[in-house]
């Protein structure tokens, strides 16, 4: 194995890795529904209004 191509065996397994990454096939996927704190937002909650005085 060259070291040069660490940590790939070679510059095609390289280069195939990077093409993954820029594909997205190495993405995580996530849930729409919640934000980046994993709590849901404000106006999707159950029992909130959609009127701003709540009415």
């Amino acid at each position: 194995m060259a070291d040069r191509f660490r940590p790939f065996c070679s510059k095609r397994c390289a280069d195939v890795d990077l093409n993954r990454w820029l594909s997205g096939v190495y993405a995580i996927p996530v849930k729409e529904d919640e934000d980046e704190d994993g709590e849901r937002p404000v106006h999707d909650a159950p029992g909130v209004a959609d009127e701003p005085n709540g009415r």
